[in-house]
């Protein structure tokens, strides 16, 4: 039997001490030590689990991996549209249903710090080149799969504060619907009125 240095719920614990420390005192101002200190851990057992304190934050499953995955593994039949549309519910229903809270908490850790911020727009567009990427391995000319990546994720982000602003039990992927509904009006509409 091999027995583990680190104990199991190591990462779960260095998260919630940095999340609680983030929220009482700031992104800037808590320091590793600190963290590790209110999880009763190692500094060495922190870097097992992030790279920098940053990491807390952005070290979930790798949105660009999961698209690339998604759109590699879909029928090669399969519309664009359709394999946005069943993406996006997939991302949902694996990274965010169930979680709105804690991702209001984390949305406005963000919020306080710019290096954050910019860390999270590289965030969605490593997301747009993975979408981009897998379109354009599928056959989908270069202009075309920039425009449907782009829109992919704009769909999602738009949905995402929305959701995470509403106060209803409204689901994150029937906001998702909703926005694709209204984009597919917009642009169905005549161009010389929907100026």
């Amino acid at each position: 039997m091999i027995v583990s240095r680190w104990p199991a719920d190591a990462r779960e614990r260095l998260e919630r001490a940095a999340i609680e420390l983030f929220q009482e005192q700031g992104f800037a101002a808590t320091t590793v030590p600190q963290i590790t200190a209110r999880a009763g851990l190692t500094t060495r057992t922190f870097h097992r689990h992030f790279a920098d304190k940053r990491e807390v934050l952005f070290a979930e499953a790798d949105a660009a991996d999961m698209a690339t995955h998604l759109i590699a593994d879909a029928p090669p039949d399969l519309p664009p549209i359709a394999l946005i549309t069943e993406g996006l519910r997939i991302v949902v229903a694996t990274r965010f249903e169930g979680r709105r809270e804690e991702l209001r908490v984390r949305r406005e850790i963000v919020r306080s710090d710019a290096g954050l911020r910019e860390r999270n727009l590289h965030k969605w567009d490593a997301m747009s080149g993975a979408i981009r990427a897998g379109f354009t391995a599928r056959g989908v000319e270069p202009m075309r799969a920039a425009l449907l990546a782009d829109t992919a994720v704009s769909l999602l982000r738009v949905s995402f504060d929305e959701w995470l602003d509403r106060d209803d039990e409204c689901e994150l992927y029937e906001i998702v619907r909703t926005a694709l509904t209204a984009l597919r009006t917009e642009l169905g509409g005549d161009p010389e009125t929907s100026a």
